[in-house]
């Protein structure tokens, strides 16, 4: 076997599939932070528009929310980075959760894609279209997380 079919390192030591729990906070704060920044949009965007003089008009607090996902997006590529070089290449290479966490990964791929979209696409018709895409898997994110961490702990404990 090389180094590289096992999840220990060449000296020997296990090579960490967590991350130290002050980096785990973090990302879940990133995570929680955009997925509560876009269930607010959808809120306040669908649920608290404002009878204007011309019309509906969108309630003062639903740019903001929209800015703060925007933030957050951000911030969750840079922790996907961080996470995908401590706990995605050494968990696959064990083999766990492939199943599970190749399904995360993917979402997070789609989501970033329909984000994208969201932002360049003018055709009205192909953006409904993507931005029903993209909050429908948004919504649905953390219980696929959950199912994941949960799975890994129930392992963890059998191990």
């Amino acid at each position: 076997m090389t180094a590289h079919s096992h999840p220990h390192n060449v000296v020997g030591h296990r090579t960490p599939l967590r991350l130290s729990r002050r980096r785990r906070h973090m990302v879940y704060a990133i995570g929680w932070t955009l997925w509560l920044s876009g269930v607010l949009w959808l809120l306040f965007h669908y649920a608290l528009m404002r009878k204007g003089e011309f019309g509906d008009t969108p309630h003062p607090l639903e740019p903001w929310w929209l800015r703060l996902h925007a933030a957050m997006a951000f911030a969750t590529l840079w922790s996907f980075g961080l996470v995908w070089g401590v706990h995605i290449v050494a968990g696959w290479r064990t083999r766990r959760q492939r199943l599970s966490g190749g399904f995360s990964v993917a979402l997070l791929v789609w989501l970033s894609a329909t984000g994208y979209l969201l932002y360049y696409l003018t055709d009205d018709h192909w953006r409904g279209i993507s931005a029903v895409a993209h909050w429908a898997t948004g919504l649905a994110m953390p219980v696929l997380l959950a199912i994941h961490i949960m799975l890994g702990r129930r392992r963890s404990k059998r191990m």
